[in-house]
């Protein structure tokens, strides 16, 4: 779950919601400068589909009782987090095994990036023991996938590479927009282009409570102008009561969030 602050209490969005973000901007994304990238319609459902694995957690989340509030996705254990990526391989593969491995890819990429489990002991037998498994999950999708006449030439090292460096891209750009922009800029490195990488710089051009805009540049989309739409739930007051948070999320409180994007 994503926390966005409002004048009016706190936006909860689901993980899944938040996929869905990435998959808008997966459904326009691409240009001359910026490139295309293969399967198209794998990867859209890969990047809408990447977080498949929170939504049962999302179903019944749990209250952080220091904030009164739903769990973050970042205030959970490492154990929990775990148990959430460990479900996402057979969640996603009922959507096919092109989108199944970069679900997979995704979720051992976020534990080789951010590496805070290795502070413990414990975290670190607990994600070792998951990568492992990811991995060994990966290389057979992969043997699979190479023995099929339509997707053999899509998980060459480098397209299996591009394709989820595209789908990080695409879930830090959603986390921020979910999240709302808090300051006037912000930059986004390590983007790939057709020909190498850039730096996407993101400038806050207005700030509303339910809409944003935002200027970005290099543009990388195929059009002028793109609008996104995704959901959240209001809570209005903090709770001692996971059962009465939980029935506050499941209330008439649904919100509309758009952020409109605009090239410099």
């Amino acid at each position: 779950m994503l926390h966005r602050f409002s004048k009016q209490g706190l936006i909860c969005i689901t993980q899944p919601n938040h996929a869905w973000l990435s998959g808008q901007l997966a459904q326009v994304w691409g240009n001359e400068y910026f490139g295309d990238f293969v399967p198209r319609k794998e990867v859209c459902l890969g990047a809408q589909q990447h977080d498949i694995g929170w939504i049962l957690w999302e179903q019944a989340p749990t209250l952080n009782p220091q904030t009164g509030y739903p769990h973050n996705f970042t205030e959970l254990s490492t154990q929990e987090h775990i148990n959430i990526w460990s479900h996402a391989r057979q969640l996603a593969l009922v959507l096919g095994r092109y989108v199944a491995l970069l679900v997979s890819l995704h979720g051992t990429g976020l534990y080789e990036r951010f590496k805070n489990w290795e502070n413990s002991p414990t975290s670190t037998q607990i994600v070792q023991d998951f990568l492992k498994r990811e991995y060994l999950f990966q290389e057979q999708l992969i043997a699979s996938l190479k023995k099929d006449a339509y997707y053999a030439t899509h998980v060459t090292p480098e397209i299996i590479t591009r394709n989820r460096k595209l789908i990080e891209i695409w879930d830090a750009l959603s986390i921020i927009f979910c999240q709302g922009m808090t300051s006037q800029q912000q930059l986004i490195h390590h983007v790939p282009t057709l020909n190498g990488d850039t730096t996407l710089d993101l400038t806050l051009l207005s700030n509303h409570d339910h809409h944003q805009q935002i200027v970005i540049s290099p543009w990388p989309f195929q059009q002028n102008e793109v609008t996104l739409v995704y959901e959240g739930q209001l809570l209005r007051h903090i709770f001692s009561s996971e059962i009465a948070m939980r029935e506050a999320l499941m209330g008439n409180y649904g919100v509309t969030l758009t952020t409109t994007l605009k090239p410099d």
